[in-house]
């Protein structure tokens, strides 16, 4: 766990740091930048003074965090936190992204453990190869089973954090901002041809979890 937490702060790659959390967090909710980036970045860098610092950290009521996926870690040999390879044919989305619903747990524990406010997640699902049977209907169980796995452990890590909400990306199939209509995300089905809407079985499911807040998760 510590070497889990110790990665997700971490700004081991210069590559990745789009996607790093404490580079766009820490200077919002702690009032600076981490050290460990403002290192790395120094070339690149303007001049950072304390009034910069004072509007960037205007204090906010909540944090909200998109969390799709995360990686497994161990600590290494070195004493440095490693990610572990999966391994062959770990599940994966339609996008192709890995299906590990524990980051709904360790991810809002890791946040909220470092800025102490309440936890919103603003985007969580997935992408299915969605079609209309020879029913008329959209059915699909993969992504009822995903989220009943993500939901599960958003709902564990709610019995001990403070987690105000969730947003499931998303309520109808759209246009994604890398991959067009080819992805499907969600809850109900957009025939783009004619634009009809069929609520997929996974709508019918997420209504139900809606009504009883997450009672049969």
């Amino acid at each position: 766990m510590a070497a889990a937490r110790e990665m997700f702060f971490a700004m081991n790659e210069l590559s990745d740091w789009t996607w790093n959390v404490a580079w766009w967090s820490d200077p919002v909710l702690l009032g600076h930048y981490p050290e460990e980036g403002l290192e790395c970045f120094e070339p690149y860098l303007p001049k950072i003074t304390e009034e910069d610092m004072k509007l960037i950290s205007e204090p906010i009521d909540i944090y909200g965090q998109n969390i799709y996926n995360g990686k497994c870690v161990e600590r290494g040999e070195d004493g440095k936190p490693k990610v572990v390879k999966r391994y062959p044919g770990f599940p994966r989305t339609a996008i192709g992204w890995p299906v590990t619903p524990e980051c709904l747990y360790w991810g809002p524990k890791f946040l909220y453990e470092r800025y102490e406010k309440p936890i919103y997640i603003t985007e969580n699902g997935m992408s299915c190869h969605d079609v209309i049977s020879l029913d008329g209907k959209v059915h699909d169980p993969n992504r009822i089973d995903f989220l009943s796995r993500y939901l599960g452990q958003l709902k564990r890590a709610a019995q001990e954090i403070d987690v105000r909400g969730y947003f499931q990306w998303s309520l109808t199939d759209n246009f994604e901002w890398s991959r067009g209509y080819g992805e499907r995300f969600g809850l109900v089905y957009v025939d783009y041809r004619n634009q009809e809407r069929i609520w997929k079985d996974s709508a019918y499911w997420y209504r139900d979890v809606i009504r009883t807040n997450g009672a049969e998760l």
